[in-house]
């Protein structure tokens, strides 16, 4: 299953028009049921894109958001990116669809590629694809690579049936910036969407991210962000 997003980037002059590009993330391990019931009520009092939520608290917020139009996200094979069994992976994608996820980001078998399994790396996102039925997203740690494994990964990603490109899982990673979504974009096919992720924590970083060619953005800062109230020092990028 797949779906378009519109940018209308351009048309963006103040934070609270950024909601409907935020995947609105909470996803330590810490968190109760009465913090991830406040995480979905906020998604929806704002109006995100999506709340974005551990697998484990799906089926809550599933429920807490049914009705409200606002999606169902979730990570799989993170923090600890790309090391599931494919077979492991598959299924549990196609519970956490059961659960009520709408949405699915998924980490990628970095090692498989830079050993040039690239069979097994499309193989690996597209047992996922078919088994969720779900728009997935593919994080692709793009500092991690080569020039030339970027480019396969990129690749082996759309033949493998994916809806978005993302540059990354987290900040741990990189701090989202206009070059790496525009890398992305240059690159997706028709059909094929990009998902700005990491350290995104104030409305301008956002809105060059939308303009560099991102439909969405991960963050956890997300209410800070659409009320003005988030971080405004300079991001480097």
């Amino acid at each position: 299953m797949s779906e378009t997003l519109t940018n209308s980037a351009e048309l963006i002059t103040r934070p609270a028009e950024l909601a409907p590009y935020i995947q609105h993330t909470r996803i330590e391990s810490t968190a109760t049921r009465e913090d991830m019931v406040g995480h979905a009520r906020e998604a929806a009092a704002h109006g995100f894109n999506a709340a974005m939520v551990p697998a484990s608290w799906v089926a809550v917020v599933a429920a807490e958001l049914r009705g409200t139009g606002v999606g169902v996200a979730s990570a799989l094979d993170f923090p600890a990116v790309g090391v599931m069994t494919s077979a492991g992976k598959a299924a549990e994608a196609a519970e956490i669809a059961r659960l009520g996820a709408t949405q699915l980001d998924i980490g990628v078998q970095i090692g498989w590629l830079k050993s040039g399994m690239f069979d097994e790396f499309r193989e690996d996102i597209a047992g996922v694809v078919r088994a969720s039925g779900l728009p997935v997203k593919v994080m692709l740690e793009l500092p991690l690579l080569t020039e030339q494994e970027r480019e396969t990964a990129v690749e082996l990603a759309m033949e493998a049936g994916v809806s978005y490109l993302k540059n990354a899982s987290s900040g741990q990673i990189e701090t989202a910036n206009p070059t790496s979504v525009r890398y992305l974009v240059d690159r997706a096919r028709d059909g094929v969407q990009v998902k700005a992720s990491g350290s995104i924590k104030h409305w301008e970083q956002a809105r060059d991210l939308l303009r560099a060619g991102a439909v969405l953005l991960g963050t956890s800062a997300g209410v800070e962000i659409v009320t003005g109230t988030a971080d405004d020092s300079t991001i480097s990028y």
